[in-house]
């Protein structure tokens, strides 16, 4: 056979799970060059030539690349190298690992970084008291895993000049203590107080970030994402210049979209930016096509936009139904402009009144556009009302998940579901209510706030149990449980429509690009409850292998 009729790259021996409906299954795939061209059983084998590299399967299984469709990997990446609090649970923990990290950067001017869980915290609040027992001689600034909050010691905030007479912003909360005086623990928009004096990330860290996100991504089967904020935020810098540089010169092996971040301070008049930065945005394997509009906060602190109000610690009925970052009204018209100019728009909708203002929004957007090919998705979806489930197929609207979190462990059962009362608790991540209506699932982690582990967050669509829950966890909601094949679905199919990518990834079929993974086993052949045991072997993007 001639190189021109052989294939660079066959897996066989298979498994392999297409994602396609007319060929469910295979046991052999060839590649060349970058694309698939062949699909099948021992007849793809004929395209083995002398120079062809084959991957012996031996019944592991082959499945599309996996597409995170809402992650922040440069800031991931930077967290990694900073202060590193994610995966620990317990205040002891914490309390080692900040003071190992600030003896071990005695010169640093600032300790920053993050990933702290609420719940190792009476009402996950901790105190600045705490962190100056730790560190006194310097400033503290410490964001928790879901980034709506940050914990400071007292330098940081006498450097910021908070005291009892600091009124809250429009859009955060400052805690404060009986007298008024701060408590350390700033909420929202309220981090920005002391955050925007954290010294500037520079243009070299968001590079390195950005090359070991990816590096770590790859690990995990991930083949492309959409990052779901490029842009100034909450003391994040934005990390365009990073993906620029390296879709440059070729280090960027991932494909990525860019959600370009709406600033709610102001209106249509940023759209003209936002058509720049798309253009100048858009090069190789970054596409800046989309825009993020974050309409509300989280529950567990109380920001979440609810339809009604939260309950309060005794079980009564509090004031507070949360903050709409953008007025509703104006929200409609914002998102009818740009849909009007192409945009895709990603929303943070999070409880059930920010759901749907956002779908209101894009109804709004489909009366006066007709019904483009824009693709707005929803992320989060923690509480969504029974009435708007089926909007999201009705308007085109896909649900973007974060599996991981549908799941009984503290911060669920502790800081979420006593305030938000039985009926609304019930609510919560509708994944098999939305898949049975017909809305498209599109799947992602939000790292760094959680786990970016694809698998992780498949074994829990699958069972509502976290993958290292104590035996007996109950399920949550059970009735909300997906099929494994519409939970593979989700992150590979579904997250490739979301990143408009569905042409050519998210199955594995001819013409295809070969975006690939080899798992250690086949997830199908074994229980539900052991779906999160399954380990990524191989990663290949555009048939080049990124690991294994």
């Amino acid at each position: 056979m001639s190189d021109t009729t052989t294939a660079d790259l066959v897996f066989t021996g298979g498994p392999v799970h297409t994602g396609s409906p007319a060929r469910s299954r295979a046991t052999t795939v060839a590649v060349r060059g970058e694309r698939v061209v062949a699909v099948g059983h021992d007849e793809v084998r004929e395209l083995i030539g002398p120079r062809t590299e084959v991957v012996d399967l031996a019944g592991r299984l082959l499945v599309p690349g996996f597409q995170d469709a809402h992650a922040h990997p440069v800031g991931g990446g930077l967290e990694m190298g900073q202060c590193d609090l994610s995966g620990a649970t317990t205040r002891a923990e914490y309390r080692e690992r900040i003071t190992a990290y600030a003896r071990t950067h005695a010169d640093a001017e600032w300790i920053t970084g993050g990933g702290w869980a609420m719940e190792a915290f009476p009402g996950g609040l901790p105190t600045a008291a705490e962190l100056d027992d730790l560190v006194s001689d310097r400033p503290v600034y410490l964001v928790n895993r879901d980034h709506h909050g940050a914990w400071v010691n007292s330098r940081a905030l006498e450097r910021a000049g908070l005291d009892a007479r600091t009124p809250d912003p429009s859009d955060g909360r400052i805690e404060r203590h009986p007298d008024g005086t701060p408590t350390g623990m700033l909420q929202e928009g309220a981090a920005n107080l002391v955050g925007r004096l954290v010294p500037r990330v520079t243009s070299e860290e968001r590079v390195a970030g950005l090359l070991r996100a990816q590096e770590l991504l790859h690990s995990l089967g991930i083949t492309a994402w959409q990052d779901a904020l490029l842009g100034e935020h909450a003391n994040l810098t934005d990390p365009t210049d990073a993906y620029l540089a390296c879709a440059e010169d070729g280090t960027l092996t991932a494909r990525v979209v860019g959600a370009l971040w709406w600033d709610r301070a102001r209106g249509t008049e940023q759209i003209e930016e936002l058509l720049a930065r798309r253009a100048a945005g858009t090069r190789r394997r970054l596409r800046s096509t989309t825009v993020k509009i974050m309409q509300d906060g989280v529950a567990e602190n109380g920001t979440a936009a609810l339809l009604s109000p939260y309950l309060d610690g005794c079980g009564c009925v509090s004031d507070n139904s949360g903050i709409s970052f953008v007025p509703p009204e104006d929200l409609k018209t914002y998102v009818t402009e740009l849909d009007a100019h192409g945009f895709q728009v990603h929303f943070h909708a999070l409880g059930d009144r920010a759901v749907r203002e956002a779908l209101d929004a894009v109804e709004a957007a489909r009366r006066a556009n007709g019904r483009t090919d824009t693709r707005p998705h929803l992320a989060h979806l923690q509480v969504v009302h029974p009435d708007d489930i089926g909007r999201f197929r009705e308007l085109g609207a896909t649900a973007n998940l974060q599996p991981l979190w549908a799941a009984h462990e503290p911060q669920m059962d502790e800081l979420t579901i006593p305030f938000l009362g039985a009926e609304r608790a019930s609510w919560q991540y509708p994944f098999g209510a939305l898949l049975r209506s017909g809305a498209m699932l599109a799947a992602g982690s939000d790292w760094p706030v959680s786990s970016p582990d694809p698998l992780q967050g498949i074994h829990v669509a699958v069972n509502r149990v976290a993958p290292d829950a104590p035996a007996g966890t109950p399920v949550f909601l059970p009735g909300e449980r997906i099929g494994l094949h519409d939970a593979l679905t989700a992150y590979t199919a579904g997250s490739a429509y979301a990143n408009h990518l569905d042409h050519e990834t998210g199955t594995v079929a001819e013409g295809f690009l070969a975006d690939l993974v080899v798992l250690d086993r086949d997830p199908f052949a074994g229980p539900p409850e052991e779906i999160g045991a399954t380990r990524v072997e191989q990663t290949f993007v555009g048939g080049q292998r990124v690991f294994g």
